[in-house]
């Protein structure tokens, strides 16, 4: 499982770097998208990601800088795509409300045809996600029926918060085999969320050896095995899955968050994660006005990084003031950023790197349980 970092910049794509959007490459080769800022499609393809393998693409909040690539990016997607690939494909795109109505729009506009399916899963935010001056933008109620549909655009849903017994508020998104995904909403200037990833605990690994020895042969009996059900022999011996299947393998738990100034309204959904991604625009020095924006630093994000027990904090949406680490064209450099982060997470067992654009991280396999 690997991480792609497309775009790590802030507010508008530079030469040298592009805005947000990050790849969630998963073990059996399908991507995740999160975020889609403009030119997301040029990175896509500079990096070690197949845009054509993107069966999902989560998008955190409304601003231009995290959707202005998305129409783009699903028109390159279906030209990618051969004909018989893409009459069995649906991405499955979730956003806060009023992402149906801006794909649409620009699809339909445009007249953009599209040779695969898509769904649109709408977050409702919550009363208190919504800033003051919100009514001034005369956005209307939202509601997907004010604009038409895509000919290629299957029903969605409207995914309402759920509230546990303290009044803390998750939004569910996706219970497959292999994953549980859910969304947390976090401070902005306009509603935003953070996705929390948590893979679930696999089978371990299937023993051939002792297999064939009690009397079975691969086949059927080992997907029954792995799904944790006894087989009976030939002989008529039960076999149950622990005398073949190795330790079960514990699932990782990712958390990717959009822009931000505070992120604890979404910690009450892990106490323990591999990785977080969060944001650090500005440097510490920097606070107040990073605040003033609904926006962090590296300290602020490190403060949460260890509220949540993560392990590893990866930096990104870096004001484009802050040049690349191996710059040479003045001090203020991401470096800078990471040294803050190094420093604010000292005495704990929090690491803290920066990203960049194209940087690559392969999530470690936690160690296995008997």
């Amino acid at each position: 499982m690997k991480l792609h970092f497309l775009g790590t910049g802030s507010s508008f794509p530079t030469a040298k770097r592009g805005v947000s959007s990050l790849a969630l490459q998963l073990d059996d080769g399908c991507v995740w998208l999160f975020d889609c800022g403009e030119g997301t499609q040029i990175q896509v393809q500079k990096s070690g990601v197949t845009g054509q393998r993107i069966t999902a693409i989560f998008i955190t909040h409304l601003h231009g800088d995290h959707l202005f690539g998305l129409p783009g990016l699903l028109c390159t997607i279906s030209s990618q795509l051969g004909e018989e690939e893409a009459a069995k494909r649906v991405v499955e795109i979730y956003g806060p409300q009023g992402i149906q109505r801006f794909i649409n729009t620009a699809l339909l506009i445009s007249c953009s045809p599209l040779l695969f399916r898509f769904k649109v899963h709408e977050l409702v935010p919550a009363p208190q996600q919504y800033p003051q001056d919100f009514d001034d933008w005369q956005l209307g109620d939202g509601e997907p029926h004010h604009t038409p549909t895509h000919p290629n655009q299957l029903p969605g849903s409207s995914v309402t918060p759920v509230a546990d017994e303290e009044g803390n508020l998750h939004w569910p998104l996706v219970d497959s085999e292999g994953w549980c995904v859910r969304a947390g909403w976090i401070h902005h200037r306009v509603p935003t969320f953070g996705f929390v990833l948590a893979e679930k605990e696999r089978p371990g690994t299937l023993d051939l050896t002792k297999l064939t020895a009690l009397g079975l042969k691969p086949g059927p009996v080992c997907r029954e095995l792995k799904a944790g059900r006894s087989v009976v022999t030939e002989s008529g011996r039960q076999v149950r899955p622990e005398e073949v299947l190795g330790p079960r393998i514990p699932g990782r738990t990712l958390v990717i968050l959009g822009d931000t100034s505070d992120a604890s309204p979404l910690a009450h959904l892990t106490q323990e994660c591999d990785v977080v991604v969060h944001e650090a625009t500005h440097g510490d020095a920097l606070a107040d006005k990073a605040a003033q924006y609904g926006h962090s630093t590296p300290a602020g994000a490190v403060k949460f990084a260890k509220k949540i027990g993560a392990k590893l904090l990866l930096l990104n949406h870096f004001s484009q003031r802050y040049t690349l680490a191996d710059s040479q064209d003045g001090e203020e450099s991401v470096s800078v950023l990471e040294v803050e982060g190094q420093q604010a997470a000292s005495g704990s067992n929090l690491k803290v790197l920066c990203s960049h654009d194209l940087f690559v991280y392969e999530v470690p396999a936690r160690p296995r349980t008997l």
